[in-house]
């Protein structure tokens, strides 16, 4: 199962950017899929995170200004991304989860992608 991100970029602080992240490969099923960054000498933290029920989760330093929306018929996921501001600057990574064609299960990660939020 592979991943691939797109979008990023360099956008002014309180612009807007939007990425999308599409899975393929051997996928029997998608149970959740979703976005996450790491800045230089930081961690990975959550950005969001949507299951194949609907439950989504944002991180505390993203609410009310993200948006992650899903196309399940296209292993599709996007992160739309409003207000930003410096400190959204990091490299931000999708990963899908779910179960291959043999039954086992997956955690696949992108390769990732820049946002830099910048004047």
């Amino acid at each position: 199962v592979q991943v691939v991100e797109s979008g990023g970029g360099l956008v002014q602080p309180g612009g807007s950017l939007s990425l999308s992240c599409t899975a393929s490969g051997s996928i029997l099923n998608i149970i959740g899929m979703g976005w996450y960054r790491q800045a230089p000498g930081k961690q990975r933290e959550l950005v969001a995170f949507t299951t194949r029920g609907g439950n989504i989760d944002y991180g505390d330093s993203v609410k009310g200004r993200f948006t992650i929306s899903r196309v399940n018929a296209m292993n599709t996921v996007y992160l739309q991304m409003n207000s930003l501001k410096p400190e959204d600057t990091a490299a931000y990574y999708c990963n899908a989860r779910g179960y291959n064609t043999n039954r086992r299960t997956y955690g696949t990660w992108g390769q990732g992608t820049q946002v830099t939020v910048a004047a």
